[in-house]
C-alpha cells in the first residue's frame, strides 16, 4: 500500500513552523533578544505574552534554528534568527507578518474553495486586495513595506545583469513609490525616468524620488495604463504588474504601452517566469498566492508571455534570469 514519505510529512509540518515564525515576528521576539539571551518569563513579559505558551513556541523555533537554548529556561537569538529583527538590512519580519496577516491566511486556507469554484474565496470575503488595503491603512503600509523588501533582490539582479546601453529614458509603468526606478537611475547616471501611476501614490513617489536625489532626473506622471502611458521613451518597465491581471487585461496594458513606443523602444517585464519542468520554483509558489488572492492573476511561463506579446504587436526578444527566481523578459515591436 502507498505510504507518506518524508516530503509529505515535511509539508504538513511546515504550517506549524510558519505559525511559530509568525508568532516570533508578531511579538517582536528577535528584537527583544537582540542584546543577548533572556529567561523565558522575562522574554514573555517584554513581548506581552503568556509565558507557558511562548515556551512551547520557542521550543519549535529552536528546532528551526532561529533561537537556541541559553541556561535552564532561557533563549538566545541565532545568526539565522537575526534576520527577523526589525532593525537589520534585509529583515524579513514584515514579510512574515504580511503573509500571516488575517486576510492572506484566509486566502491560502480557503484555496480548496477557490479551486472548486474557479473564483477567489479571498475576493468573495474581503473584496479586491487593493480595496482591502485602502480600507485598512495599517495593513496597506505593511503590504507596501513587504513589496519593497520583496523587490530588493529582483532590483539588484536587474541593475547588475541587464544592459541598459541605449536607454536614455525609461517609463516605470505603475511604478508605485519608485524604489525600482530609483535603483535603475542610480546605476545608470545618464538616464532620465518617468514614474507613471495613479494619483493616490503620486505624492509618495515624489517624496521618495526627492529623498533619493532624483527629482531633477525623474518626473511623476498620473494616469491610467489601460488608457495610455507617456509616449516616446526608450524603455517601458512593468515590474510585478502583469501577474495581477488575466490575459485579456494584460494584453490591454501591453497594447497601451505598444501605442506609446517608438520603433526602437523596448518593453522590460520584471516578473517570475514559471519553468515548464516539475522542479520546485518560486514562481509556482507565488502562482498559488495569485490564484488565492486575485480573480485572474497568475504567474506565467516564457511561452505564455510570448503569446501575450504577440497579441499586443510585440515579440519576445530575450529572457534574462536575475537570480532569486526572477526574470527580465524583454520584448520589442513586432
Amino acid at each position: 500500500m502507498p505510504h507518506s514519505d518524508g516530503l509529505a510529512w515535511g509539508a504538513l509540518a511546515d504550517i506549524s513552523r510558519f505559525a511559530a515564525l509568525l508568532t516570533m515576528a508578531e511579538l517582536g521576539v528577535a528584537d527583544q533578544l537582540a542584546d543577548g539571551p533572556l529567561d523565558t518569563d522575562e522574554l514573555a513579559r517584554r513581548c506581552g505574552a503568556h509565558a507557558p505558551s511562548l515556551r512551547r513556541v520557542l521550543r519549535e523555533l529552536a528546532g528551526i534554528g532561529v533561537v537556541r537554548r541559553a541556561g535552564a529556561d532561557g533563549y538566545d537569538l541565532t545568526d539565522a534568527g537575526a534576520v527577523l529583527r526589525s532593525d537589520v538590512p534585509g529583515s524579513i519580519r514584515t514579510s512574515i507578518r504580511m503573509l500571516g496577516e488575517e486576510s492572506f491566511w484566509y486566502a491560502m486556507g480557503n484555496l480548496p474553495d477557490t479551486v472548486r469554484n474557479g473564483s477567489s474565496a479571498y475576493v468573495a470575503k474581503y473584496g479586491t486586495l487593493y480595496e482591502y488595503l485602502a480600507a485598512n491603512p495599517d495593513k496597506g503600509r505593511m503590504f507596501h513595506t513587504y513589496m519593497t523588501i520583496r523587490a530588493i533582490p529582483f532590483t539588484e539582479g536587474l541593475v547588475k545583469r541587464y544592459d541598459f546601453a541605449g536607454v536614455d529614458s525609461m517609463v516605470d509603468v505603475a511604478g508605485g513609490r519608485g524604489h525600482v526606478l530609483a535603483a535603475v537611475l542610480h546605476a545608470n547616471l545618464g538616464m532620465r525616468g518617468i514614474l507613471f501611476d495613479l494619483d493616490e501614490v503620486a505624492d509618495r513617489a515624489r517624496e521618495l524620488l526627492a529623498a533619493e536625489g532624483l527629482a531633477d532626473r525623474c518626473e511623476v506622471v498620473v494616469g491610467d495604463f489601460f488608457a495610455s502611458v507617456p509616449a516616446g521613451a526608450d524603455a517601458y518597465l512593468l515590474s510585478s504588474i502583469l501577474h495581477n491581471w488575466d490575459d485579456d487585461d494584460a494584453v490591454r496594458i501591453l497594447r497601451s504601452v505598444r501605442r506609446a513606443m517608438n520603433p526602437g523602444s523596448r518593453v522590460l517585464v520584471l516578473e517570475v517566469a514559471v519553468p515548464d519542468d516539475d522542479a520546485p520554483h518560486l514562481g509556482k509558489d507565488l502562482d498559488l498566492r495569485m490564484l488565492a488572492i486575485f480573480n485572474g492573476g497568475l504567474e506565467r511561463t516564457r511561452e505564455e508571455y510570448a503569446r501575450l506579446f504577440q497579441e499586443a504587436d510585440l515579440e519576445l526578444a530575450e529572457v534574462i534570469e536575475l537570480g532569486t527566481g526572477a526574470s527580465l523578459i524583454e520584448a520589442r515591436p513586432a
